[in-house]
C-alpha cells in the first residue's frame, strides 16, 4: 500500500520485502528526494523574495520611486533625525552611495537636511510634507503588496509565517526593516 505526501510516495512495504535490485533503487530515489527536500526552504525563500521584490518594484515605479528610494524614504519616516552617516551604517551601504539617493529625494522636495543640534557638523534627515504624502502612498502600495503576496494564507498562517521568517532573519543577522540589497547598491541604483 502506498500513500502520497507532498508528491513523495510512502509505502508500507518493508525494505526486506522488496527484491534486492528494487531495494537499492528505492533507497537511491529516497536519498535523492531527501537531498532535494533539504533545499526547499532556501530556494523557496529566494524564489519568493525575488518575485516579491520585483512586484513591489512595479508598485513603487508606478509612484515614481525605485525600490532603494522607497526603502530610504521608509527608513527616514520611521527614524527621523538620523544623520546620513547613521543611515548609511544602518543600511550597510557606503555613505558615498547614499548621497545620490538623498540628493535625489531632496531635489524632489521629499526630504530635507536639517542641522543636527547635537552635532553641528552633521545634518539630520527628515521628511517634508510632500515626503509624508509620498510615504502615505508608498505605505498603501506596501499594504496592497503584502495582501497580494499573502492572499492564499489565512490570518493565522500569515502570523505564523511572519514569526518564522523573522526568526530566520534575526538568526542570520539581518537588520529588521532593512533590505540587504543596500550593501551592493550600484551607482545607477542610487540615483
Amino acid at each position: 500500500m502506498s500513500i502520497v505526501y507532498y508528491d513523495v510516495v510512502a509505502t508500507t512495504e518493508t525494505p526486506a520485502a522488496r527484491p534486492p535490485g528494487q531495494q537499492a533503487q528505492s533507497e537511491a530515489a529516497q536519498s535523492q528526494e531527501a537531498g532535494r527536500k533539504r533545499t526547499d526552504i532556501a530556494f523557496l525563500v529566494a524564489q519568493l523574495g525575488a518575485y516579491a521584490a520585483e512586484r513591489f518594484g512595479e508598485r513603487a515605479a508606478a509612484l515614481d520611486f525605485t525600490r532603494p528610494q522607497a526603502g530610504l524614504l521608509r527608513l527616514i519616516s520611521r527614524e527621523p533625525g538620523q544623520s546620513q552617516q547613521a543611515v548609511a551604517r544602518r543600511l550597510g551601504t557606503p555613505p558615498s552611495r547614499l548621497v545620490a539617493l538623498v540628493d535625489g529625494l531632496e531635489q524632489r522636495g521629499l526630504i530635507e537636511r536639517r542641522r543636527n543640534p547635537g552635532d553641528r557638523r552633521n545634518y539630520a534627515l527628515h521628511l517634508t510634507a510632500a515626503g509624508e504624502r509620498a510615504m502615505t502612498a508608498l505605505s498603501q502600495a506596501s499594504l496592497e503588496h503584502e495582501q497580494a503576496i499573502s492572499a492564499p494564507l489565512t490570518e493565522a498562517e500569515r502570523a505564523q509565517l511572519s514569526k518564522l521568517l523573522g526568526k530566520l532573519a534575526a538568526a542570520h543577522g539581518l537588520v529588521r526593516g532593512v533590505h540587504p540589497g543596500y550593501r551592493n547598491l550600484s551607482a545607477s541604483e542610487s540615483e
